[in-house]
């Protein structure tokens, strides 16, 4: 889960004041300096914990929170506001590209994760129905170039490249290669190094000069902490950068350089990576970070998340398998396909308000996804009939079945008998509904 170690903290500190009927400015102070502690323990800047806990205290100790029904609910919203604040307040995108084509830089740091992020800020574009255009602009570091090639042809989106060229003249070829083939956007992967120098910074102006690029992006590893914030400094000084692209960000279990990156350098945070697939990216929304940091969950990620790997016919004719209790191995292996597109299970669960808890309430429940790839191993080394028709299943089949998939025929039981309660819970609630329906007819008009 993004987060974790700060979140968790933060939400054990505003349970204790949630206890409580009612607040002194003791039980705020007290519950700050948890705040405070918790930030620098997630390598948030000094002054940015500083800053941020003064100006929650001025808010929680007036009236509106003090003299509140709700006190402690009250602290956690100013909290809130006052991370959104932090983060940036607003969503901030890309800006569009007014004449096309327009160059976007990505810029920093060997081992950030550049030339990955490039590839998927490329497919995020082309999602939102741009023609974008990648360029390997990196011509010193082995295999940058053929890396891009390779996600290119993974993601279907063209590369451009010159081989070890002057970097300017590559840049130029692109623009006019974008402007013959109507693409809008050319995405530069620009060189690295593993520290700032004068070299890096001095080919990297050029290409600004010479290119006036629409965007700047600057991508740090979110898992080096206050690294990244200094990094942003250092590059905004130089290049002035329009944004920052935080990787790594599902492995991070601080935090701070997404909270301090905004307000030490004035740059936003514009998309964060979150995992190895090249679709693991996304716009940084800072409330829809603040509300999962203080696990008010985020359904609007989960959603829009659900709306790019959901087939719709599918879940219609599924809707209709459900509530004719027909459902099969078949629509269990497709939905825990379409489940597993949309990312890590924690991570999905973390978007649901109060899931985190709940779950952590819970004995012997953990998310695991190697059992999900345990149970699609298993259902995809059955035959159609077998889906179709689970209870046709013997022992030998079962034995069949666990060696194609291996796993044990233990594993095959489990998966089995999941599979049969979780029918007899569908049929249970679609009695449920029948009877409510039956008690409720003639009670209203359009029934």
């Amino acid at each position: 889960m993004l987060f974790s170690g700060l979140a968790e903290k933060l939400q054990d500190t505003f349970q204790k004041l949630k206890r409580k009927g009612k607040l002194t400015e003791k039980d705020v102070e007290t519950a700050l300096r948890e705040v405070r502690m918790a930030l620098l323990e997630a390598d948030v800047n000094y002054k940015v914990a500083k800053d941020f806990t003064a100006a929650v205290k001025e808010r929680a100790i007036g009236a509106e929170v003090i003299k509140s029904l709700t006190p402690g609910q009250q602290v956690i919203k100013v909290v809130h506001e006052e991370l959104v604040r932090l983060m940036g307040e607003t969503q901030s995108k890309i800006a569009p590209p007014s004449p096309p084509p327009q160059a976007v830089m990505m810029v920093g740091l060997q081992g950030s994760g550049k030339t990955t992020s490039a590839a998927k800020l490329a497919v995020h574009l082309r999602r939102e129905g741009h023609r974008p255009l990648l360029v390997a602009a990196d011509i010193y570091r082995p295999a940058a170039i053929y890396q891009l090639e390779v996600l290119g042809r993974e993601t279907d989106i063209p590369v451009f490249s010159m081989g070890k060229e002057d970097p300017l003249q590559i840049a130029r070829a692109a623009m006019k290669k974008a402007a013959q083939e109507q693409n809008d956007y050319i995405i530069l992967d620009t060189a690295g190094r593993l520290h700032i120098d004068e070299a890096l910074m001095s080919e990297l102006g050029r290409l600004k000069e010479g290119l006036n690029p629409l965007e700047i992006l600057l991508v740090v590893d979110a898992m080096t902490g206050q690294d990244a914030v200094n990094v942003a400094g250092t590059f905004h000084q130089q290049l002035g950068l329009t944004g920052v692209i935080l990787t790594k960000l599902d492995g991070d279990t601080r935090g701070g350089a997404a909270l301090s990156v905004r307000n030490v350098t004035g740059c936003p945070i514009k998309f964060s990576g979150t995992g190895e697939k090249i679709d693991a990216f996304e716009p940084f929304h800072p409330d829809r970070m603040a509300s999962r940091i203080l696990g008010m969950g985020d359904v609007l990620s989960l959603i829009e998340k659900a709306q790019q790997v959901v087939d719709v016919e599918k879940s219609r004719l599924l809707e209709q398998k459900l509530q004719n209790q027909s459902l099969t191995l078949e629509d269990f292996l497709d939905q825990l396909q379409q489940v597993r597109q949309m990312g890590p299970l924690d991570e999905l669960m973390g978007m649901i308000p109060g899931m985190n808890k709940a779950v952590k309430g819970m004995k012997n429940m953990a998310v695991d996804e190697k059992e999900l790839v345990k149970a699609e191993a298993i259902v995809k080394s059955m035959t159609r009939q077998e889906r179709l028709q689970p209870e046709i299943i013997n022992s030998s089949r079962r034995r069949r079945i666990a060696g194609g998939s291996g796993t044990t025929v233990q594993d095959v039981n489990r998966l089995l008998k999941q599979f049969g309660e979780m029918k007899k819970m569908l049929k249970q609630f679609s009695t449920m509904d029948k009877s409510r329906l039956k008690k409720t007819k003639g009670l209203f008009p359009f029934k």
